[in-house]
């Protein structure tokens, strides 16, 4: 296995969703700082890392209401695909206006579009479009891992009955951006435990 950055694993118990802590030589990122705002903040300290970016897979409530108070403690910037960038600001567009939360936090400091790059120490990663659960859905890999967001998941993908969203959209970016990956890749979803790409190409019911 290709070195691998250290990760952490932050399950928000509220919406169940994956924030990780990716680390490395002092350098980090969080992904998805869905809620828990000081659970997340007491791994950033327990890990005594600088995080220099929050970077999001997509802009559901589910995956960015801790952003204000991660931002304020770590002086971290903000990143998302310009696609999902009204979710930030948009209670409606997010979702949580539905779940009686009505979040809203500040515009994006920088955007994601696929094929740009970004560093943790010694690792770069390259983001993917993987769009159709959002309309502005990205993953992120480097070689041995892929975090994918609400894209794939152990067994299924993610929902495209929401607003903005998109079935076939959603079937044709995994197909060609995230089956397209070496099978040993390790899967770290928005949602639910780890899988490979080999195994969801081989098991996974939506994509047969």
């Amino acid at each position: 296995m290709t070195d691998l950055p250290g990760i952490d694993i932050i399950e928000i118990s509220d919406f169940i969703t994956n924030c990780y802590l990716v680390y490395d030589n002092g350098q980090a990122v969080v992904i998805d700082p869905g809620d828990e705002p000081e659970t997340i903040i007491e791994a950033i300290n327990k890990r005594q890392v600088k995080v220099g970016k929050i970077i999001l897979t997509h802009g559901h409530i589910d995956h960015i209401k801790a952003i204000p108070e991660v931002k304020k403690a770590t002086g971290a910037t903000v990143w998302i695909h310009p696609g999902d960038a009204t979710m930030l600001t948009d209670a409606k567009a997010n979702l949580s206006f539905y779940h009686d939360v009505a979040f809203a936090t500040e515009p994006a400091d920088g955007f994601l579009n696929g094929g740009d790059e970004f560093e943790v120490g010694r690792f770069k990663f390259k983001v993917l479009n993987t769009p159709g659960h959002t309309p502005g859905g990205i993953s992120f890999y480097m070689p041995g891992i892929v975090f994918s967001g609400d894209a794939l998941f152990f067994g299924s993908i993610g929902r495209t009955d929401l607003p903005g969203s998109n079935h076939r959209t959603l079937i044709n970016g995994i197909n060609e951006k995230l089956l397209t990956l070496p099978d040993s890749t390790i899967v770290y979803p928005g949602h639910g435990p780890q899988t490979t790409i080999g195994q969801e190409k081989l098991d996974n019911p939506w994509l047969s």
